[in-house]
């Protein structure tokens, strides 16, 4: 038996190819499924099964392009019926307990709810070195230090899904083996729980020994302490869940790689209300960039933050320094099901300067600038998240996660200036981007963001400032 792990970045979404005499099943693949097919025929495999763990809701699944690219079965959890959340293509209904021969390979199903009702995780044994479980992949059940949110299906299902988290921790994985192998589906960074380990695996003796959650016995308690933890709700995840239940668009091909002139980009713009999404550093979308356009950065976090902040129902655009990132970009945005991709910029924004089309700034103020005007009329937007800005943070400053800011528009001042940070200035130049499409004219981002403010040991303190999360 051999096991194949890959990683998306920015997601920290681990998907995994199990295989065995020549045959293969992939549990919980991304949606560009190329990189399996690629893997199975550099390794002369057969992907004969699909397996999901649950309805995803952080990023579109690959489950049905896969099974339709290879012909496999597509093996998913049978206890979705009557929940919120149904599979409605067709696919084998897998069942706690239910056994999958793959080769020397057993794959058995058990129903672990919590993350959501019904949530599967599969107990895996090399039947080549006997009867013993050597592999649990968790999914988004038991991840490495914690464990998954609850709170995914709304306020009035999570108390009864922490519930059903607490039962399985306790009972349903209680008589597995200490040297079992846990493999989840997440790994530190994802939204999908709070306080994840970086390290990509673990035992099931080591999470029992030093995971917290493991270590709480009673009910309340661990019901109170897990709906307490949860890290911020991105809004794209009730769409993801609605899409993953409904099956993704199959795909012929990745989208959006056709070359734009700079007339038929604008074309696109005027005629189909596109949105143009600008892969360049902070400092070059501050130089100049196409008005309206929203700057995500090229880079392992493209993915997390379009998902966040890109309209789902408009059309796509995408702008580099020649083709640098675009690749990544259309990829990383069908991963959270963002497949209405037009194409890119051909020449850049260098094309659309000389063509003589119109050209927005956005303004850029370095650490002691902004510390020698903090006394004025400003208010400073903090948008990292809650750990950093309890870490340490620019007195008197307001906090608001950088995926959560378009909820609070209302509240921000427009007349008057506000100066954007975040630990490096991507974070704050999207919000910035997002902050111009609406109108806000004052907006500064700060270079380098609170790495730099620190670096020139300007003052921070650590207690509460005023909040809006």
């Amino acid at each position: 038996m051999k096991i194949h792990r890959v990683e998306v970045s920015g997601l920290v979404h681990y998907s995994y190819v199990l295989s065995s005499q020549g045959q293969a099943a992939v549990l919980d693949p991304r949606r560009d499924v190329d990189v399996y097919l690629e893997y199975a025929h550099a390794n002369q495999l057969r992907i004969t099964h699909v397996l999901e763990t649950h309805i995803h809701a952080d990023y579109a699944s690959g489950a049905r392009q896969l099974a339709s690219s290879t012909g496999a079965e597509l093996w998913l959890s049978a206890h979705d019926k009557g929940e919120d959340f149904e599979y409605s293509f067709p696919h084998h209904e897998f069942r706690d307990a239910d056994p999958l021969n793959i080769g020397e390979m057993r794959i058995e199903a058990l129903h672990t709810p919590g993350h959501t009702p019904e949530h599967l995780s599969f107990l895996v044994t090399d039947l080549s070195r006997g009867d013993y479980p050597a592999v649990l992949f968790s999914g988004d059940f038991v991840f490495i230090g914690s464990l998954g949110r609850p709170d995914l299906l709304g306020e009035e299902a999570k108390r009864g899904l922490a519930n059903s988290l607490f039962d399985s921790v306790t009972h349903k994985i209680a008589s597995l083996p200490d040297g079992l192998e846990v493999l989840p589906s997440h790994g530190a960074g994802s939204l999908c729980g709070a306080g994840m380990s970086e390290r990509p695996q673990s035992t099931l003796g080591y999470e029992r020994h030093t995971n917290p959650f493991f270590a709480i016995s009673r009910r309340e308690s661990f019901v109170n302490r897990i709906l307490g933890s949860v890290p911020p709700f991105p809004d794209y995840y009730r769409r993801m869940k609605r899409l993953n239940s409904a099956g993704p668009e199959l795909l012929d091909g990745i989208p959006g790689g056709r070359a734009l002139s700079a007339g038929d980009f604008q074309r696109h713009i005027e005629d189909k209300n596109a949105v143009v999404l600008d892969l360049r550093s902070p400092e070059a979308f501050g130089g100049a960039h196409i008005p309206g356009s929203i700057n995500i950065g090229a880079g392992p976090s493209f993915n997390f933050w379009a998902g966040w902040v890109v309209p789902y129902d408009r059309p796509l655009l995408l702008l580099s320094d020649g083709d640098a990132g675009i690749e990544d970009a259309r990829r990383g945005l069908i991963r959270v099901g963002l497949d209405r991709v037009e194409g890119y910029l051909d020449g850049g924004l260098r094309a659309w300067l000389d063509a003589g089309y119109p050209e927005s700034h956005l303004k850029q103020i370095s650490v002691e600038e902004l510390h020698a005007k903090r006394a004025q009329d400003s208010l400073v937007l903090d948008v990292r998240a809650d750990s950093e800005w309890h870490a340490g943070h620019i007195a008197e400053a307001r906090h608001i996660y950088a995926g959560e800011v378009t909820k609070y528009l209302a509240e921000l001042p427009s007349g008057r200036p506000l100066h954007l940070i975040c630990a490096s200035g991507y974070r704050s130049s999207i919000v910035s981007s997002l902050l111009l499409r609406e109108g806000f004219r004052e907006v500064f981002n700060v270079i380098g963001g609170m790495n730099a403010w620190n670096a020139a040991h300007l003052p921070i303190v650590s207690s509460t400032a005023v909040c809006a999360t």
